[in-house]
């Protein structure tokens, strides 16, 4: 949640500061804020509401060329300029990503001390605590230590989560931050640097990172950066080189990066299994996995953590391990898992799915999951992103850069990796024979090309859409494989359009829910040819008993199901396993359009944040 950028060397800080936080603005939009150093004076301006109001109260011109910036998801008070980082105290301005879960008792003993708080947040406990480090107190004129043994000193003090960047008049040529638990990755330019919590940030202005890791520190000068470890001792850190470029970020010409993001499918499922697929005896070729075919034969049962979207892909991967690899799988909540009793042991390999590879709950999953000395899989889309570094095994799904906070590329992506996981494994051990493998991958290499064709013929959704688009609730019902399919529907429905929508396993229906069902209830019945065809359509009769109106997502061959439907939207027709992926697009488009339909805001609805990186 949030963003920070941090900007040091030789050119106005101010224009690059508000254009990094527009490139920052999905991790959060309810305020944002920016201090900029001038010689020793910090020029600080910060308002509620989106970028755009903060480039209102902006002068025209602010000569400094260092600075910091800040565009928040409330966590501590509500959205208003006082809560707006950055937080000052003295001549010492802090911009926070994270929770500081002792706050409390850090602001009585501070404000004992003399300081004084102007905000509910908890940040601005860092900013009193680091100054009360630098000056020796809320009097001290002058500095006791430098700001880098400062803010050492503070994070000792500090518990909970951080990615902290922070400047002050009196070291006016210096900028440092720090992380635990919260992103921070550091830009190299050409005589110039960055520090933020998303290479998005910068991306425009250089390629080459650093990501800095849990309890490390970055000083930043305009002629230098040093990295250094909790001791203060220095150290060395490698540079990656970011393959995309920020041209991938922009809309290029759609309304909004949603759907954008969901035209990129067509290209990005592609991209993922490139070079992973094998028709040639049904093979999956996974290089970056560390599991030979006896670890693979040995493993007793999948443990799969992950939270929202990524859980709902990991729910699919249940139904395709067990089919596929014949191994027992179960699926956690990463917040439920992490304080639960789980029985692990070392002949269980845990699966986590992340697209940000910094979602705080799932990082604690995994941590819970390798004390118990299981091995481990992460499935992400960031590359250098915590995850990575917590895990023995890293599968990228190299979808690009996904801005809208509603998952959509990154979702089918996680799906692709999931097949072919479960392919892989399948094939280790034995269990699917080589020409049905084989079948499957055939189908799948066909998977772009039939999202594109519901691509260009989605005008049929969009009719749907508007015609529902006033409903106060929607219910979502799938069998088997197509199950997570309706629960993530749900999911992207009430993410973007703020209507109530309920995903249900459809044989659950007659146990509760069917109470719900009237004449205004719109049900979303996904009816792809399979071995639970006949079930689903009793379901749609029991639905259309109760007066429903019913949608239908059927393949285009289907020829029965519009006698039991007012609706229906048609799919191509895939081998049964694949199904999922084809539904999953066009009801990410049903999503889109009803959201566009009531004026929503499609790329950054409210309450939410893309990453969420606090518990």
């Amino acid at each position: 949640m949030c963003g920070i950028i941090g900007y040091i060397g030789n050119k106005p800080a101010m224009p690059i500061l508000i254009e990094s936080l527009k490139k920052l603005e999905y991790r959060g939009y309810d305020s944002a804020g920016i201090t900029v150093a001038d010689d020793s004076e910090l020029q600080t301006y910060k308002t509620a509401g989106r970028i755009s109001n903060l480039e209102s109260v902006l002068p025209e011109a602010i000569t400094g060329t260092i600075g910091i910036g800040h565009t928040r998801w409330a966590t501590h008070g509500v959205p208003s300029t006082d809560n707006s980082h950055p937080h000052l105290s003295g001549d010492v301005a802090v911009v926070h990503n994270g929770i500081i879960e002792n706050y409390l008792q850090l602001r009585e003993q501070l404000e004992a001390d003399g300081y004084k708080f102007l905000s509910d947040t908890d940040t601005e406990t860092i900013a009193h605590l680091l100054h009360s480090n630098l000056y020796g107190g809320v009097d001290g004129n002058e500095k006791t230590t430098d700001l880098l043994s400062a803010l050492r000193r503070t994070i000792q003090q500090l518990e909970g989560s951080y990615a902290v960047a922070t400047v002050c008049g009196s070291e006016p040529d210096v900028m440092v931050a720090v992380r635990k638990d919260s992103p921070l990755v550091v830009g190299l330019g050409d005589g110039e640097f960055y520090a933020s919590s998303d290479v998005t940030a910068f991306l425009n202005h250089t390629k080459d990172v650093v990501f800095i890791d849990d309890m490390e520190l970055v000083r930043i000068t305009p002629q230098r950066i040093d990295y250094f470890n909790m001791d203060g001792n220095p150290i060395k850190k490698d540079i990656t080189t970011i393959e995309w470029d920020i041209e991938s970020a922009e809309k290029a010409g759609y309304e909004h990066f949603m759907l954008k993001e969901i035209h990129e499918q067509a290209t990005s499922i592609q991209d993922t299994f490139s070079g992973k697929i094998f028709e040639f005896g049904g093979a999956v070729e996974l290089k970056e996995l560390n599991l030979t075919r006896e670890d693979i034969r040995n493993i007793h049962r999948l443990e799969i953590v992950a939270c929202g979207t990524s859980w709902n892909a990991g729910l699919l991967g249940k139904y395709l391990f067990e089919r596929l690899a014949g191994i027992h799988t179960d699926v956690s909540t990463s917040s439920e898992f992490r304080y639960g009793d789980p029985v692990m042991k070392n002949d269980v390999l845990t699966i986590a799915i992340t697209q940000s590879g910094e979602t705080a709950d799932t990082l604690a999953a995994i941590r819970s999951s390798k004390s118990y000395g299981c091995n481990s899989i992460a499935i992400t889309n960031v590359v250098g992103s915590t995850i990575t570094r917590e895990t023995n095994n890293v599968i990228y799904t190299r979808s690009g850069p996904e801005i809208g906070v509603a998952a959509t590329k990154t979702f089918t992506a996680q799906l692709i990796i999931l097949y072919l996981l479960a392919l892989h494994f399948g094939r280790a051990n034995g269990h699917i024979r080589a020409d049905n493998a084989k079948d499957l991958l055939v189908a799948l290499k066909r998977i772009p090309g039939q999202i594109q064709k519901i691509l260009n013929h989605q005008e049929h959704i969009r009719e749907c859409a508007i015609q529902f688009a006033q409903s106060h609730d929607y219910f979502f019902i799938g069998r088997h494989l197509n199950y997570p399919i309706a629960l993530e529907s749900a999911l992207k429905l009430k993410e973007i359009s703020y209507i109530h929508a309920e995903g249900y396993a459809a044989g659950e229906l007659k146990h509760g829910p069917l109470a719900l069902i009237d004449v205004n209830t719109p049900v979303v019945a996904i009816a792809t040819k399979g071995n639970t065809y006949d079930k689903i359509l009793s379901n749609i009769k029991e639905v259309k008993a109760r007066d429903a109106m019913v949608i239908a997502v059927a393949d285009e061959d289907d020829t029965e199901i519009e006698k039991y439907v007012d609706i229906v939207l048609r799919v191509p027709p895939t081998h049964e396993l694949l199904s999922p992926l084809l539904s999953a697009v066009a009801l990410q488009l049903l999503a889109y359009y009803t959201a566009l339909e009531r004026g929503c805001s499609i790329d950054k609805p409210r309450n939410l944040a893309k990453s969420v990186t606090v518990e």
